[in-house]
This record gives C-alpha cells, sequence and structure tokens, in this order.
C-alpha cells in the first residue's frame, strides 16, 4: 500500500510517499524560516496562510518524483497534533479532502510518533525495544519503544524543551532566528570549559530534565560580561555559545545513559531537530560505543519536521495492524495539545 503523508504543525510543510513494503517513495519540503526571520519567531497565522499556498504543489511534486498518480494512493495520513491548531487545520482538511474524493482511509498520526519512528528510515535502523530521546523545539522526553504504538513515558522536561533552550538563549546573545542552528554553529568557535554554567537535574535520581534555570544563567553571565567590558567581543560570544551548547547536550547524555541504564537496553534512538546537532552526536557516539551499545539518528534531511515521519508512521501503524483501513467515515479534529501516551496501544486497550 502506498500512502500519501501531510505534515504542518508549525513552520514546514511537508508532503510524502511512503510504500508499506518498500519504504519512502518521494517527500518534498517547505521551510518558513526566511518569512518567519523578520518577526523573531513563528507567527501562526503567516505560517497558517503559507501552508495554504504550499500544500498542493508540493503534494504535485511528490507525486511527480515517485512516478504516481493519485489511482495509485492506497490511505492518506496527516499530522493530528500537537501543533498550531491553524497549521493543524491546513493539513488535515487537505489531508480529508484527499481521502474523502478517493474514498480512502485518513490516518491522524501524532506528530511525536512521526519524530520517534524516524530513524526506522535510516540504514542501519534499530530493532525493538529500545529508548528514544525526542528533542524539539517543542519536546524534551524520554521514552522505551518496546514496538509500534507501545511507548512508555520514562522521562520529560519540567519546563523549557531543549531546543527553547537553544532558542531563547540564542535570542539573549542577538543571534538571529532560528536560534538553535545559529547558537550551534557560532559554539563551534568557541570553548565549551569558558563559562561554568548549570547542568540542571544532571544528577537528579529521576529521567526529567530541566532548562529554564540554564537560560538565567546565561542571561546573568551576559549582563556581568557586559558591565566589566562594555560589550562582548566576538571570541567571548563564541566561548558563551559553546559553554551553552556543551551545558544542554551534558544534561541530554547523562540522561539518555541514565534512561538505558535502568531500562537495560542496549540501543539508543534520538530524534527531533536537536538530533541534528554536532555536538550532541559526536557525545552520544562516543558514550554508547564505549558501552558497546547503538544509538541511531534519523538521516540529517528527516530530523526537523517533514511528510516522510508522518507517512512513514502510518506505514507502521498499518503493518502492525493499529489501523482500520475500513474507516472512510472522515469526520475528524486536531488537537494542539496531545499526550503521546495516548497513542499508545498497551495503554489504551
Amino acid at each position: 500500500m502506498i500512502i500519501l503523508g501531510f505534515e504542518s504543525s508549525c513552520d514546514e510543510t511537508g508532503v510524502a510517499a511512503v510504500c508499506t513494503e518498500r519504504g519512502l517513495l518521494a517527500h518534498a519540503l517547505h521551510s518558513q524560516i526566511a518569512m518567519h526571520q523578520e518577526y523573531g519567531g513563528v507567527v501562526p497565522e503567516l505560517a497558517s496562510r503559507d501552508h495554504i499556498r504550499r500544500v498542493l504543489p508540493l503534494t504535485t511534486e511528490v507525486l511527480q518524483k515517485a512516478g504516481l498518480s493519485f489511482g495509485d494512493i492506497g490511505a492518506i495520513a496527516y499530522t493530528a497534533g500537537p501543533g498550531l491548531a491553524g497549521a493543524l487545520l491546513v493539513g488535515a482538511s487537505v489531508a480529508q479532502s484527499f481521502a474523502w474524493a478517493r474514498g480512502l482511509p485518513a490516518i491522524p498520526i501524532h506528530h511525536l510518533e512521526g519524530h520517534l519512528l524516524s530513524p526506522l528510515l535510516a540504514s542501519p535502523r534499530p530493532d525493538f525495544p529500545f529508548v528514544a530521546l525526542l528533542v524539539s523545539g517543542g519536546h524534551t522526553q524520554l521514552m522505551r519503544v518496546d514496538g509500534v504504538g507501545d511507548y512508555e513515558l520514562l522521562g520529560e522536561t519540567l519546563d523549557d524543551a531543549a531546543g527553547e533552550a537553544f532558542d531563547k538563549t540564542a535570542k539573549l546573545m542577538g543571534l538571529g532566528y532560528p536560534g538553535g542552528p545559529a547558537l550551534s554553529q557560532l559554539a563551534e568557535q568557541g570553548d565549551p570549559s569558558s563559562y561554568d554554567l548549570p547542568r540542571p537535574k544532571l544528577h537528579s535520581h529521576d529521567l526529567d530534565f530541566s532548562f529554564s534555570g540554564l537560560k538565567t544563567a546565561v542571561l546573568t553571565r551576559l549582563r556581568h560580561l557586559e558591565k566589566e567590558s562594555g560589550s562582548l567581543s566576538a571570541q567571548q560570544r563564541a566561548n558563551l555559545a559553546a559553554s551553552t551548547e556543551a551545558a544542554i547536550v551534558d544534561v541530554l547524555a547523562a540522561k539518555a545513559l541514565k534512561a538505558l541504564k535502568q531500562t537495560g537496553l542496549k540501543n539508543l534512538v534520538v530524534a527531533g531537530g536537536v538530533g541534528a546537532n554536532r555536538h550532541l552526536r559526536r557525545q552520544l557516539l562516543a558514550a554508547l560505543a564505549a558501552r558497546r551499545g547503538q544509538v541511531f539518528f534519523p538521516p540529517l534531511d528527516l530530523c526537523t519536521d517533514n511528510g516522510a515521519m508522518i507517512a512513514f508512521a502510518a506505514a507502521q501503524r498499518v503493518r502492525a495492524g493499529l489501523v482500520d483501513l475500513a474507516d472512510t467515515s472522515h469526520a475528524f479534529t486536531v488537537k494542539p495539545r496531545w499526550d503521546l501516551q495516548d497513542v499508545c496501544e498497551r495503554e489504551t486497550a
């Protein structure tokens, strides 16, 4: 079966075609970064309007790349949440309209489940069970994954997500939008040991995270440096960026390793936009190699939000028998706030 998937939860419009037997056939993505840069962040109304402009041309592009027509499509998938309500409604309504017109089932997919399963698109791919570290702009969670639809929450952030910590500290330093990649790029030129920044909850007994205190510490350090010298030198800025990145990565890596130890599992999956961070990848690859484990990442071009992960998650649910393909009712809603545990078959059965 070939599944056409739509992703429109925030500031990327993604469309993809995935075959349940052959995997990813084609995908196309449009990022709204350039549009939102002058505002310093995502403007929900502009995001929704841009999704409307992009979704149909991207659909045509994917079908052409894959050599498909709508007659080849067996099901439609879309991100139903979490995300921006207006943005979600664009993808959901387009997907449901296509499904209704063709008499096909429409499969609502949890955005984080898409990220969670996206490393299975890479080669080599992890086997179940594994621990997953979900790190994005809005979410930081550790999950035990025993199979498709079989997820257990091990720990999550109590305040800011790791991506928010990157973005907010970047904004404090006057870096452009999106802040996370800008801060990481600047950090490559700095010394991560220059400034002693806190690692919140690094030594706690649980698997939860907290990053709001780090943001405050960066602000305090900035004010101190500016008071001393009037303005930060280029090297001071790079050193502060490197120290901030190191603090975030140290916490993420330590908690992920603790989760592996507590569960007795050897494989770690890292997914979400922060999973593209080079420092995090290097640290986890070295740590897992030393412990004779493995760490898996999605392909770099699939770390951010994309349609491929949504279509693929739907394909995995179909293969696992978790989708009623006979349901073509097309009644739908979107869920701007949606707990990943709500899609766990073990919990809801």
